[in-house]
């Protein structure tokens, strides 16, 4: 009986080594951590320029819209670049979270009615922290320490690996360690690895969960929030890549706006707005590869 607890003991240990690689990825930015802002606007500043941007680009209050993004600023990451799930946010991390919430609410005219989150704490917390930016209007004066409120989060295996594209850790985790992180998410979007679902199924997975959790309602907005890998995938996929770079991969606190018109997933246009531009096509259209099409065209 000790030998089979000390085995699985082993096991669940190596599990968790590995699900920890698939954390978030990019090499950290120079960031400075320890320097708190005084004022709204120091904090916004570390805030993704794309996202002012796109707040130019919305639709109308009325439609629902849901805004995708990774999670705020947190720790830095191991020497090699790999962020393990346990890496919290930073203070301004959470600040930012905080005062983005606000202005998002503020200058969207839209509120956050829901929060889908991967369960990974610095999710949650960028969450619930823009959950209750949205609520105050002296950001400034509110103790941070008393905002996080979980139950105001669903958690979703879905906006978190293994869960999104990943079916079996044991064959994708090292594969990532061995590849790194963007060689990896290119290898996957040319469907070449094992222990993952097809680029596309992750996606009409992911897909269909936000349209299922949509707002129904006039001014509302949904908030999902979740790991740059997972972004980088969905994003190329959504755009008929199959090859990436840094450049295309999404910074902390940076996300994708989108929504749907119809009410059945499988017959409806998606809409996004991402990296100051905005982009329409129905679901179909999203399981063609780029460079297929291109071949169709005579």
């Amino acid at each position: 009986m000790i030998l089979l607890s000390c085995r699985r003991s082993d096991k669940q240990r190596r599990l968790r080594a590995i699900r920890s690689l698939l954390a978030d990825a990019m090499p950290d930015q120079a960031m400075p951590d320890s320097i708190m802002p005084t004022h709204a606007s120091s904090v916004l500043a570390a805030l993704p320029d794309s996202m002012l941007t796109a707040l130019s680009l919305l639709p109308d209050p009325s439609q629902p819209l849901t805004l995708l993004t990774r999670h705020s600023v947190r720790e830095r990451a191991d020497g090699q670049g790999f962020a393990s799930y346990d890496l919290p946010l930073t203070p301004m991390g959470r600040q930012l979270a905080l005062e983005w919430g606000f202005h998002l609410s503020r200058q969207s005219g839209r509120q956050i009615a829901h929060c889908i989150s991967s369960p990974i704490q610095r999710c949650v917390d960028t969450a619930s922290l823009m959950l209750q930016g949205q609520k105050h209007t002296d950001q400034i004066s509110i103790p941070i320490e008393f905002l996080v409120l979980e139950q105001d989060v669903q958690h979703t295996g879905l906006l978190v690996e293994p869960g999104s594209f990943v079916v079996d850790v044991e064959q994708a985790g090292p594969l990532f360690r061995q590849h790194g992180p963007l060689k990896f998410i290119n290898h996957f979007l040319d469907e070449a690895l094992p222990g993952m679902k097809a680029p596309r199924e992750g996606v009409h997975d992911i897909l269909r969960m936000l349209h299922q959790h949509q707002q129904s309602e006039h001014n509302q907005l949904l908030l999902a929030v979740s790991h740059d890998t997972i972004l980088a995938a969905l994003l190329a996929v959504m755009a008929g890549h199959r090859n990436i770079t840094w450049d295309d991969w999404p910074e902390m606190m940076e996300g994708v706006f989108l929504w749907f018109e119809g009410e059945q997933f499988a017959n409806s246009q998606i809409h996004w707005v991402w990296r100051g531009q905005r982009h329409s096509k129905h679901i179909d259209a999203l399981w063609v590869h780029k460079d297929m099409m291109d071949d169709q065209i005579p």
